[in-house]
Parts: structure tokens; C-alpha cells; sequence
């Protein structure tokens, strides 16, 4: 449902010739430093990106992007304040990329646009709850089986290290539970 909004929203975006630029990243790239502010919208070509944040040293992975999907950081993308998240490709990748005054330029255009931008907010919102819902409350391996029923794509698109710090567990532990 989400990728369908995003899909019609990008359709919409490119219709008006709003993509501002593509950007072609390699891999293991930033596109955004954490402690920066960005405001742009980015939409996936090709490729992947890993949204994190730092702390320790070690890297705690919020969510990924890959083709097709849209990418920000929304925290600075909303408040046009620094941001703590961080965007690094995991292989080459492709952007499209608008920035964020454009973009609402466009979407209060038309209440369609408008609604559809409200559509893909609220889907996302609704996606971090559950997912918070499923890290609090679910062991290892139901966090693993209910990722993989959601996001099947993501198994195939993401290397399996970076998966296992999205669900909370060591590498090893993804390994043992998928082998089970």
C-alpha cells in the first residue's frame, strides 16, 4: 500500500519535471552526516541506503532504503533542525532528489497531491510503531519471522549483517534463528 503512494507520488513529482537532480552514490557513501540538517527527499532508483544512528561507536540501524522507496531524514526534513540520523548507501546507489521547499510548493498545490503526501506519512508512522511494538515486546525470533512475512524484499536487497542490527541481534543470532 505504502509503495503504491510513494510509486503515485514520485509519478506526480516527475510529471511536473520537479526532480531537482539525480545523484549517483558508491558504495559504504554518506548522503547525509548525522549532527547535519537536510531537508531533501530522496527516491531510490537503484541501490540501497541503511538509516542509523551512532552511539558507542556502534551502529543502531532504524531503516533501510532500497528501489523505490523514498529516503530522508524526516526528523530534519520537518523541523530544518540538525539531525542525529545518519544515510549511508550499502551498495552504489541512485537518487532522485527534491528539496523540501519544492516539494511543498507542489503538494499545497493540490488537495490529491496534498492527501497522497498525508497517505505516506501516516503509513509510515503507523510502520515505526509496529515496529517499536514488535523490539519491545517480541523475542529474536519472532521479530525475525514477522520482518520476514512484512518485508520479504528486504532479505533480498540487504546484506544479512545489517538486518540483524535492524532486529536488535547479532549476526550470529539472525544466522541461528534462520537455520532453525
Amino acid at each position: 500500500m505504502i509503495e503504491n503512494a510513494i510509486q503515485i507520488l514520485k509519478d506526480k513529482i516527475a510529471t511536473a519535471s520537479l526532480w531537482e537532480h539525480e545523484l549517483e552514490f558508491k558504495r559504504d557513501t554518506c548522503i547525509k552526516e548525522a549532527g547535519t540538517i537536510d531537508t531533501n527527499l530522496y527516491f531510490l532508483e537503484d541501490g540501497s541506503a541503511r538509516v542509523y544512528i551512532t552511539e558507542e561507536a556502534k551502529e543502531h540501524i532504524m531503516y533501510f532504503g532500497y528501489k523505490n522507496s523514498l529516503l530522508s531524514a524526516i526528523d530534519s526534513f520537518l523541523t530544518d533542525a540538525p539531525s542525529k540520523l545518519c544515510i549511508k548507501t550499502i551498495k552504489k546507489t541512485t537518487v532522485k532528489v527534491i528539496s523540501k521547499s519544492q516539494f511543498l510548493q507542489f503538494i499545497e498545490k493540490e488537495k490529491e497531491t496534498l492527501s497522497l503526501w498525508q497517505q505516506v506519512l501516516f503509513q509510515l508512522l503507523l510502520m515505526r510503531v509496529d515496529r517499536e511494538k514488535t523490539l519491545l515486546l517480541n523475542s529474536s525470533k519472532a521479530r525475525y519471522e514477522q520482518t520476514l512475512e512484512m518485508y520479504p524484499t528486504l532479505f533480498q536487497e540487504i546484506p544479512h549483517r545489517y538486518i540483524a542490527s535492524y532486529l536488535r541481534m547479532t549476526p550470529e543470532t539472525l544466522s541461528r534463528i534462520q537455520k532453525s
